[in-house]
């Protein structure tokens, strides 16, 4: 092969699921990435809606069979030795199309033992593929080195017990907008609880949550209390404070607080909102969406889609006008791997 090597590793990431401004729905899913060269290979694909075959909530002989499968100790799924790498994040039906490649073992190139190359990426919807017409003809080959292909694989095997954490404990005083919250969280495929604290709760349910959110209303020492509750069942939990009683504003910023993918590899980094504009990072090209979320003196929530283009990697600054602004307004920016949220201020403060 003539592929030069690139370095192979994982990284958890997730699909960002939300309550959208139509009033659709979009399932969250994590799952783990595959990070080639230092960048998620997904992000290398343009603006694609997709998640790897190795998502958190399939079962878990299903996760290791495809984990299996890259290692090429399984069959490939499909023809001409092809496996996927990516797939449609609602369902695994290949009509809906997904990007599939060639994984393959060589021996050549003088680094001792066996490489695993990745080749002949495809946009695929039927067998068989047509690569010169959906083939993606600048991505790959890439030449994996055995060994570190194997650790990085082999430790998804090896591990006892993937807990992805997917629920949120919700605690607040409007018992309403709690309900609605937690109804929002499960459509999208996030357990939500309610509870008035976190007193006498098993320390082994408590390692089940990742994020507790707290109504505005939740007095200090009920905030402490829950804090040390998830402290001593030795859990590092994400804790959100509710900005507004609006339900997609809030199901926001829970998604942001489940999202474990590190900072560096995500494609939306920075949010900022000022009644003129708002100030979005954005690391590699992808489709963002932008809303704001403004509650007038009557209590009412008042929806304006801002923007929805595909933006480069760059600082970027979209105008706003007063009548998304005025009053108690908010920012959410979301792409298909993240979302973000800010409050519209003064000033721009980059989170």
């Amino acid at each position: 092969m003539s592929a030069e090597y690139a370095t192979f590793g994982l990284a958890p990431a997730m699909r960002a699921g939300g309550v959208l401004a139509n009033g659709d729905y979009q399932v969250h899913r994590d799952f783990v990435d595959f990070i080639v060269n230092g960048r998620p290979l997904l992000f290398q694909l343009s603006d694609l809606d997709a998640v790897s075959p190795l998502a958190a909530d399939i079962p878990p002989a299903i996760f290791t069979a495809h984990v299996r499968r890259l290692l090429l100790e399984a069959r490939a799924p499909l023809r001409d030795g092809r496996y996927v790498i990516y797939g449609c994040p609602e369902c695994e039906g290949l009509e809906c199309g997904a990007v599939t490649a060639v994984i393959e073992r060589s021996s050549d190139g003088g680094e001792g033992g066996e490489d695993f190359v990745w080749r002949d990426f495809a946009w695929q919807t039927a067998e068989p593929v047509d690569l010169e017409l959906n083939g993606y003809h600048g991505i790959g080959p890439f030449r994996f080195r055995g060994a570190e292909y194997r650790a990085a694989l082999g430790q998804l095997l090896s591990e006892s017990e993937r807990q992805t954490r997917r629920r949120v404990l919700l605690i607040g005083a409007r018992v309403a907008v709690l309900a609605k919250l937690a109804a929002a969280l499960r459509t999208i495929g996030i357990g939500a609880e309610i509870a008035a604290d976190a007193a006498g709760v098993p320390a082994d349910e408590l390692r089940t949550y990742g994020a507790v959110a707290f109504g505005p209303t939740i007095p200090e020492a009920t905030r402490r209390s829950v804090r040390s509750a998830f402290e001593a069942a030795g859990v590092d939990v994400a804790h959100v404070d509710g900005l507004a009683p609006v339900i997609p504003l809030l199901v926001a910023q829970i998604e942001y607080a489940l999202d474990r993918s590190p900072q560096e590899q995500r494609r939306l980094t920075g949010l900022a909102a000022s009644p003129a504009s708002a100030e979005l990072t954005v690391t590699s090209t992808c489709r963002v969406q932008l809303t704001t979320y403004r509650v007038d003196r009557l209590s009412r929530t008042h929806v304006h889609e801002v923007f929805d283009e595909v933006l480069a990697p760059g600082h970027h600054r979209v105008p706003l006008t007063p009548k998304s602004t005025k009053g108690n307004a908010y920012a959410v920016a979301r792409t298909s791997t993240s979302v973000l949220v800010a409050p519209v201020r003064p000033s721009t403060i980059t989170p």
